[in-house]
């Protein structure tokens, strides 16, 4: 009698392991500096309960005013439909320290939005995010200790001094203190342009951090710097991978950090559309790469695009370099507009994307219930450099 035996199938094919940040992205891991953990301590519905919109609404009835929902341009439609408000990160913290009279700030973001809320919000109110994993990649490109190193090594190049930080509204609760610390400032991808311009005036050179490619395309595209006046810090390298003669001459030290949404399209992604819908207008976002803002037609902030797709034309044809989400609530928004996304392949936030419906409900639940679940809290030390650093960016001219 023959025997056939099964083929053992290796565990990890090719030696490939996942890295931290894919395990995070997964949510099968959590970094402790940035994310409060991967699981909801409770029995989240399904996602198939065709009640799910309706007990939404009845628990958003019962909490009342003491709730306030925030949603960001990238959250799924099935979240946007309870917010009480829209909008990019800084204006969604804005509105909430807006409304002191809500106990509760519901954020359907992502961790770096919940922790400005909670720097800006009194002490009274409690900022809750549906998905404890919802963090995003490009603020935990720079961390804490990473960025305290590259200070060391700024310092010993002898030129700590006459460096000013200016970090991004997408970086961590620590980024903005550091960032307060050292007398900077924060920008969001609408006014960096002005960040930069006030961070010059008081030193000679500027640390950018997190996002490489904002802090060149303002710096080049926008000051008139060259790309020879910029160089990128890299973090995983010894001295960040640059010498001290190359800090010494650069103006813009850029940190390796990008958004995994932006950073994917690329040059070709604007040709090809071009050859596919003559005519098209090309509208990307400040953190798309140099090239791909160089061949665009406009750039432009989040706040920025809306506003642009509202005033357009009917008949015009767009395609929008920026997350998918936003791409078709627009599309659906403006049906006398040809509206398409700049790539062909799909590519939603993913992190964003953690908060679903069946985590709303569950948050709302639990708060109606008097039970509260995954509050962001800043300690008050890093909340108070980081609030320095906040301010000084509301006070710019």
């Amino acid at each position: 009698m023959t025997t056939t035996q099964t083929p053992t199938v290796p565990t990890e094919p090719l030696d490939v392991r996942p890295t931290p940040l894919a395990l995070l992205l997964l949510g099968r891991e959590a970094d402790p500096r940035s994310e409060r953990g991967v699981e909801c301590p409770g029995d989240l519905p399904a996602p198939s309960d065709p009640d799910l919109v309706a007990r939404a609404r009845a628990a958003k009835a019962r909490l009342g005013g003491k709730v306030f929902i925030l949603g960001h341009h990238y959250q799924r439609d099935e979240v946007i439909e309870f917010a009480d408000v829209t909008g990019d990160s800084f204006k969604l913290a804005r509105d909430a320290a807006a409304r002191p009279d809500a106990e509760y700030i519901v954020f359907c973001g992502v961790h770096f939005m919940a922790e400005s809320a909670d720097i800006l919000t009194s002490d009274a109110q409690q900022v809750i995010l549906p998905d404890l994993a919802a963090g995003c990649s490009m603020a935990d490109m720079a961390t804490a200790e990473q960025v305290a190193e590259c200070w060391d090594v700024l310092a010993d190049a002898g030129v700590a001094d006459a460096t000013v930080p200016v970090s991004y509204m997408n970086s961590s609760a620590d980024i903005k203190a550091f960032t307060g610390r050292h007398g900077g400032t924060i920008c969001t991808s609408s006014n960096a342009r002005r960040a930069l311009e006030w961070a010059f005036e008081q030193g000679e050179k500027v640390l950018f951090l997190p996002d490489q490619h904002l802090g060149r395309n303002t710096a080049v595209r926008d000051m008139g710097l060259s790309l020879d006046d910029c160089v990128v810090y890299n973090p995983h390298k010894p001295g960040g991978g640059l010498t001290a003669e190359q800090l010494r001459a650069a103006k813009m030290i850029l940190w390796r950090g990008h958004c995994s949404v932006h950073g994917r399209f690329s040059l070709e992604s604007v040709e090809d559309v071009r050859a596919r819908i003559p005519g098209v207008n090309v509208l990307v976002h400040p953190e798309c790469k140099h090239e791909v803002v160089t061949a665009a037609d406009y750039v432009g902030s989040t706040e920025h695009i809306i506003k642009m797709l509202d005033e357009a034309p009917a008949g015009s044809a767009w395609a929008l370099g920026t997350e998918l989400n936003l791409v078709r609530r627009l599309a659906a928004a403006h049906p006398d507009k040809q509206i398409v996304f700049l790539d062909k392949t799909v590519c939603f936030c993913s992190t964003m994307n953690r908060i679903d419906l069946p985590h709303l409900v569950w948050t709302l639940e639990s708060l109606a219930d008097g039970k509260l679940v995954n509050r962001i809290q800043v300690d008050e030390e890093t909340e108070h450099f980081a609030k320095l650093a906040l301010e000084q960016m509301l006070a710019l001219p």
